[in-house]
């Protein structure tokens, strides 16, 4: 039997004038009540989602989309198909206003057709809707993206950008587990992915505890968080979060940022190319390099360079641009010897 997980810590009472750095910059999930209830796509959503249909074709202007369609038996969870060897959904692009029409000609069925549009951008699908329907994140270089579906299921998976998820139509479950769970999830292929990010094998609905044994211990620290329209929660970095889409008809928008300089490149590609040359070395050769990377990335500090001569440190200085740049000209050229 699974232990039950504790509640995402729930602020009540911030509005988009007092969200403050500390939250943004928060190591813990938080749940803030309320933060986006003044929105127009609110407000549509509570009247009922034929007047959100109505308010999100406003917007709409010839854009297409690429959304996910499955089939009633797979109860929304888009998944792999039974080996692995595929997915249970087919993408499909198709005219938004199209996807809304099919999302309209399910609301009554008990058991309708998975029909999911995930992270599309906001300016590009739904120009002028984010004149109305914002939230001012000081200063930082946001994507805001939407999220449109019945009732779905997402598996588990991490972002690298911190995230706030609101929630404008609809009613959704996020259950999150900390970056140092990965290894009691049961993550599936890294390079072959339903959506871009390696996943959770392990079904939230019906988990298989004699299949995922530790999966029970990933419970033990899991936070879920219960939303409604007009809730916006904050996911940090690298935190594992499994959605679910309650109603007939969702829809989230959210804000992905990184702390880190543009210039930087994904974390993922070191990690692809850590188990291309890494990985399978001698045991003792594998120890090695963990010191080297402990040494030179996980614990550096001003130390670690400090005997060199400033001028002279090229790659150990802290990047800029123009390094970053060269850096990996040198490493592509490198790699396709």
């Amino acid at each position: 039997m699974l232990p039950p997980a504790r509640y995402v810590r729930d602020i009540e009472g911030v509005t988009p004038q007092t969200l403050t750095a500390e939250i943004l910059a928060s190591t813990e999930p938080l749940l803030l009540r309320g933060l986006v209830k003044h929105w127009p796509m609110v407000r549509a959503g509570r009247e009922s989602p034929q007047a959100a249909d109505s308010y999100l074709r406003r917007f709409y202007r010839d854009a297409s989309v690429v959304a996910m369609l499955g089939a009633p038996e797979m109860q929304g969870r888009f998944f792999y198909n039974e080996d692995l060897s595929g997915f249970n959904f087919s993408p499909v692009r198709a005219r938004l206003d199209a996807v809304l029409a099919e999302l309209r000609d399910h609301y009554g069925d008990a058991q309708p057709p998975a029909i999911y549009v995930g992270s599309t951008t906001v300016d590009t699908c739904l120009p002028g809707f984010r004149e109305e329907n914002d939230v001012d994140l000081g200063g930082r270089d946001a994507l805001m993206s939407v999220w449109i579906g019945n009732q779905t299921r997402i598996a588990a998976h991490y972002d690298l950008p911190d995230n706030l998820a609101c929630v404008a139509v609809g009613h959704r479950r996020f259950t999150l587990f900390p970056p140092e769970q990965v290894g009691n999830l049961y993550v599936g292929p890294l390079d072959f992915t339903p959506a871009g990010q390696a996943i959770s094998l392990v079904d939230f609905a019906r988990p298989d505890l004699e299949k995922h044994p530790k999966f029970a211990e990933a419970m033990r620290h899991a936070q879920v968080a219960e939303m409604r329209p007009g809730d916006a929660l904050f996911i940090p970095s690298m935190w594992w979060h499994h959605v679910e889409a309650l109603d007939r008809l969702n829809v989230l928008v959210n804000y992905w940022w990184r702390q880190s300089p543009e210039h930087m490149d994904t974390p993922t590609n070191a990690l692809m190319h850590a188990l291309m040359s890494v990985r399978d070395l001698p045991k003792e050769q594998r120890k090695a390099w963990q010191e080297l990377f402990r040494h030179y990335v996980f614990e550096a500090d001003e130390d670690t360079a400090g005997h060199i001569p400033a001028g002279a440190r090229r790659i150990l200085a802290p990047l800029n641009a123009d390094a970053t740049r060269e850096l990996r000209a040198q490493l592509l050229k490198r790699m396709n010897r």
